[in-house]
């Protein structure tokens, strides 16, 4: 399988692996859906590590080799709008890709990345991780620009991440960019020797699962959220989380454990 899941005690690591350059297939977009979505149901993972197999490549991005399905104008539309019409076990097209990202997750994944890191495998680092470790090797870029698919920079809004300059040398050059750089540009937390790099990934997981869940699910929607409000929006909604985090410890909640509540989801 394309994407390999498993679970380390509180930690979940998803190894994309699929050959040398872990290309994206339809079937890995699918299978990374349904990991994300038993990686949040389950109260039992406390974090999650994003990582490819091999050294040579975190992702290179979707496999310009796939056999698409021939389509006239309106089966191309029809397949927009209803992207999974007709595909039966084995998808036809890339479009599990978009139900991956429009996943709401307030669970932490840190990124390890190892080798190349471009095109959606770099969208997906964007997307689906918080805190990022670089072996010394990876390298990151958008080269879909030469191809004529420009996109990348608002579907992830790398400019929100990275400063200005930074980001649109990335996008409009197509040139990609090592592991120190991605560093100065605040791309990646910190970049290690290959390997340390999930040794590194782990310990990270670990300082994060020491926490209270509540409290990290809670840091997390506010972060989030607020960036898209108003400051006076922003604060108020934070005000709403805190609160009812503080309602739950006072009113004890599942458990109380050193003055936190723990509460572990159901499926």
């Amino acid at each position: 399988m394309p994407l390999h899941y498993e679970t380390e005690g509180e930690v979940a690591v998803f190894t994309i692996e699929n050959g040398a350059v872990n290309p994206t297939t339809p079937a890995m977009h699918k299978e990374l859906h349904a990991a994300l979505t038993e990686f949040l149901r389950d109260g039992r993972i406390r974090c999650g590590i994003l990582t490819g197999a091999g050294d040579r490549a975190f992702c290179a991005g979707d496999d310009i080799k796939t056999t698409r399905r021939d389509t006239t104008s309106e089966q191309a539309l029809a397949d927009h709008l209803w992207p999974h019409g007709g595909e039966g076990e084995v998808p036809h097209d890339f479009s599990w890709s978009r139900d991956v990202l429009a996943i709401e997750r307030y669970k932490p994944i840190i990124g390890a990345v190892n080798g190349w890191c471009v095109g959606m495998g770099l969208i997906y680092l964007l997307t689906l991780t918080d805190i990022r470790i670089a072996a010394s090797t990876a390298r990151f870029g958008f080269p879909e620009i030469a191809y004529g698919m420009g996109g990348a920079g608002g579907s992830t809004r790398l400019l929100r991440v990275m400063p200005h300059t930074a980001a649109m040398w990335m996008l409009l050059t197509g040139e990609p960019i090592d592991a120190a750089e991605a560093e100065r540009a605040f791309l990646v937390n910190r970049v290690v020797p290959p390997e340390r790099l999930m040794n590194e990934a782990r310990a990270v997981a670990a300082k994060i699962c020491r926490h209270p869940p509540v409290a990290v699910r809670v840091e997390m929607e506010a972060s989030y959220r607020a960036q898209d409000l108003g400051r006076a929006e922003a604060i108020a909604f934070t005000k709403h989380l805190y609160r009812l985090q503080r309602l739950g410890i006072a009113g004890g909640g599942d458990a109380l454990e050193g003055g936190f509540l723990y509460h572990r989801e159901t499926p």
